[in-house]
């Protein structure tokens, strides 16, 4: 099992079935299973994702990664290329003494935030790419997670900066898309830089997304992928969320990245993971066992607290034994806090809690009799070690009994101190090896 308290929080059959509807949409998404679906070798071709066209392996080929699906993606294509494999280097989220890799080097980066130790191995990725020639083939794994591990400023600079600029935007409540307009014009290697480094190569990217809407070009702030953003764009977002004339540079020191079509002629990208994979999963789970499933939305947006009341209040309009699944990425918005959004030490960090708390919590203010809400973030992390929340009307009265208010901590944004008071309703995974979009599930049993 994919939840590790499953059976904790299994306290009656309505969370039970919820429960296990998380768990098929997280095997639905596993990144090894996905992988061994997706990519295969026949006859010295590379197929890809039951693409018709497939690509003849030459005789160097190489394997790079970013994200938090790099390694685990890494082993399986290891396996699968076989004698095929030259070499490669993957970045990924967890800590590498946990790789199994023979040929392809593994590390592991510091995430939310970049780091210099991100600097340094996105410098070792970047230098494998070069001196490649036409006969060469690059199989990139562009996973979430990899906007961060992919920190390379321009001129030898720090990833200060970036660091306190990527602090206001989270804080601000920016969508995954305004994020990343930002992030690839502050890395030589995002934002196609990749695909340029790897000329005249051909590349092959293996996209993971994490993205609402499966905008593939925001996947890691897509380096494999030609970009249609500029700088200006860029200024537009920090001018959005007040934050382009706060920074102390000039653009706040964004880099244009590379527009000419050369680097891409040879570059595919195809995807190998969405949210859909997991909604479809559940929905017919759903369906098998006698319910009414709907796919209400695969790119949720919005401010949690407000989304999970109206995820309740659709489901209130619902028939019994409904189930409504959605898959995206909701945002906390946070005031400014004490020391200014980007004074040049580093923000005091909030405790607060993750998007997927925060909804739940909202969602445990309005649910009634025979409902239950699941909110998850696929990877197991939810601005914490624990993965998101269960609730339903059992959990708001153990609260009243503890004389804690939901309304309270939903206001001062502490779902975590809310639920971490309570001692029950989250849920525990550990990091899943998969990562696409949050998963959200609510149900009118009756």
């Amino acid at each position: 099992m994919k939840i590790k308290n499953l059976e904790a929080l299994a306290t009656s059959a309505e969370r039970r079935f919820v429960l296990d509807l998380a768990e098929v949409g997280l095997a639905a998404i596993d990144t090894r299973l996905a992988v061994r679906e997706r990519v295969k070798i026949k006859d010295g071709v590379l197929e890809l994702a039951g693409e018709v066209a497939g690509i003849k392996l030459p005789p160097h080929v190489f394997v790079v990664g970013v994200g938090k699906c790099a390694i685990a993606a890494a082993e399986e294509l290891e396996v699968i290329l076989g004698e095929h494999l030259t070499g490669g280097l993957v970045i990924d989220v967890t800590k590498s003494n946990t790789c199994t890799l023979k040929k392809i080097e593994c590390f592991a980066g510091t995430h939310p935030f970049p780091s210099d130790e991100n600097i340094a191995i996105t410098g070792k990725l970047m230098k494998l790419l070069q001196n490649l020639t036409i006969d060469d083939l690059v199989i990139a794994i562009v996973s979430g997670g990899g906007s961060t591990l992919l920190c390379l400023p321009e001129n030898d600079g720090t990833c200060l900066e970036e660091k306190l600029i990527v602090t206001a935007l989270f804080e601000a409540g920016a969508t995954i898309q305004d994020l990343n307009v930002v992030r690839k014009h502050m890395s030589l290697a995002r934002g196609g830089h990749l695909a340029k480094a790897a000329y005249p190569a051909q590349v092959v990217g293996l996209i993971f997304s994490d993205v609402p809407g499966d905008d593939l070009t925001f996947v890691a702030s897509g380096p494999t992928y030609r970009d249609d953003t500029t700088v200006a764009d860029a200024d537009l977002v920090l001018e959005k969320y007040g934050i382009l004339r706060t920074c102390g540079l000039e653009h706040c020191g964004l880099i244009e990245t590379p527009k000419e079509a050369q680097y891409f002629d040879r570059v595919r990208n195809v995807l190998i993971v969405s949210n859909g994979l997991a909604l479809e999963a559940m929905a017919k789970a759903s369906q098998e066992a006698g319910l009414t499933p709907e796919i209400k939305n695969k790119q949720l947006t919005g401010e949690a607290s407000l989304v999970g009341a109206e995820v309740v209040a659709s489901l209130r309009s619902a028939p019994p034994k409904s189930v409504h699944l959605y898959g995206g990425e909701t945002t906390v918005k946070f005031a400014t806090n004490e020391t200014g959004v980007l004074s040049r030490g580093v923000s005091r960090p909030r405790r607060g809690g993750g998007r997927n708390h925060e909804l739940g919590l909202s969602a445990l203010t309005a649910l009634g009799e025979g409902e239950v809400v699941l909110a998850l973030a696929s990877d197991g992390r939810d601005n914490s070690d624990y993965a998101g929340a269960i609730v339903d009307v059992p959990l708001r009265q153990l609260a009243e009994a503890k004389d804690l208010a939901p309304e309270t901590y939903l206001a001062r944004h502490d779902s975590i101190g809310f639920f971490e008071a309570m001692g029950e309703g989250q849920l525990v995974t550990g990091q899943t090896g998969s990562n696409v979009s949050d998963l959200l599930i609510a149900v009118k049993f009756k």
